[in-house]
């Protein structure tokens, strides 16, 4: 299909919630060898950090690191933390292994044991997250409900997400993972060597400036919408990294609304014809349905096939998615595909 879903993130409303500040206290006890050699130190904490659900307050450096939802992994050992326990992977896999393969790498860089791997596919399975005994549970990028937090909260101290759920940016992932771990001032410098890598993945391609881009979702079987992704989706987000603009229907949209997907009516079609390129999961052949639909076929970006496709289901599918972890090992690919679909802009 066409800019099929593709996504491990829930089609549902966010949830509104004022924005918080992040609060970090520390106390003056020194480091042991331990806390020296894992890049965090005793003088870290204890740390409290506000969330939209609550308040964690971690009193000494995590030894059992937990993650839920999607990519918290990523961003514990983009630090150097290996979790105890995450997410099996069920977008994405091409290997059926449980890990996506920027995972993997980096459990082999650190030397890691492969962590158990929880089934979120009816949820989060708060037995099998105590199962691993952890000291630390991160879900910074999640949808976590209030249940799902009080419940992981009695198990040991939750991170859950600054504002709005599934809305965390790959930035204040890292931000928030950093203080939780004790790590801020590595989480700065990855943030920073991202940017740089970012910076210079589109330095390549001087055919993205000047272009604007929306994250679709066209169904082939039913041509009668079209759907997109707002500014609260970390995917869309991301595209402004890569050297994007976004549309102005998509930036009135995300002022007036807070779910990170709508839809418009085929007949209303036009009112998308301000996106430059158009992105989404799917192949050739829906391309080409599309194309030959009397409404949709007559949006710029999809009569002239300024089209980047991502095949569903795949790594590169899977790691739009932005972390610390997927966007190193996908940005060269990621940013070509969108490179061809910008130069085909007249």
């Amino acid at each position: 299909m066409l800019f099929t879903k593709g996504t491990p993130l829930r089609l549902a409303p966010l949830l509104t919630a004022a924005t918080l500040a992040l609060s970090l206290a520390a106390c003056g006890s020194s480091s042991d060898d331990s806390n020296e050699a894992s890049g965090a130190s005793g003088e870290n904490f204890p740390v409290t950090i506000e969330h939209a659900l609550g308040k964690t307050e971690i009193t000494s450096e995590p030894k059992r690191v937990a993650t839920v939802a999607w990519s918290n992994q990523d961003t514990a050992l983009a630090l150097g933390v290996v979790p105890v326990g995450m997410p099996k992977a069920t977008y994405g896999d091409d290997d059926t292994d449980g890990l996506h393969p920027w995972v993997k790498d980096k459990i082999d860089e650190l030397d890691g044991e492969t962590p158990v791997l929880f089934d979120e596919t009816d949820g989060i399975d708060a037995a099998a997250v105590a199962q691993t005994s952890p000291d630390l549970i991160l879900a910074p990028n999640s949808g976590l409900t209030k249940e799902e937090y009080e419940t992981l909260s009695k198990i040991a101290p939750t991170v859950a997400y600054p504002d709005e759920a599934w809305g965390t940016t790959w930035r204040d992932a890292i931000k928030l993972t950093g203080q939780a771990l004790g790590k801020s001032d590595q989480a700065t410098t990855l943030i920073a060597d991202l940017e740089q890598q970012m910076a210079d993945a589109v330095a390549k391609h001087p055919e993205i400036k000047g272009k604007s881009a929306v994250m679709s979702w066209i169904d082939p079987t039913d041509l009668s919408k079209v759907g997109y992704y707002t500014a609260f989706d970390t995917r869309a987000a991301f595209l402004n990294d890569l050297g994007f603009s976004t549309p102005d229907f998509v930036t009135k949209a995300s002022q007036t609304s807070d779910q990170f997907f709508l839809e418009v009516s085929a007949e209303k079609a036009d009112e998308l014809g301000g996106a430059d390129v158009f992105v989404g999961y799917g192949d050739a052949a829906a391309l080409k349905k599309a194309q030959a639909d009397s409404l949709v076929g007559k949006i710029p970006a999809i009569e002239r096939g300024s089209v980047a496709l991502l095949k569903d289901n795949t790594p590169l599918a899977a790691a739009v998615s932005p972390s610390a972890l997927s966007i190193p090992w996908m940005l060269d690919d990621y940013v070509a595909l969108l490179a061809d679909a910008a130069a085909k802009v007249k």
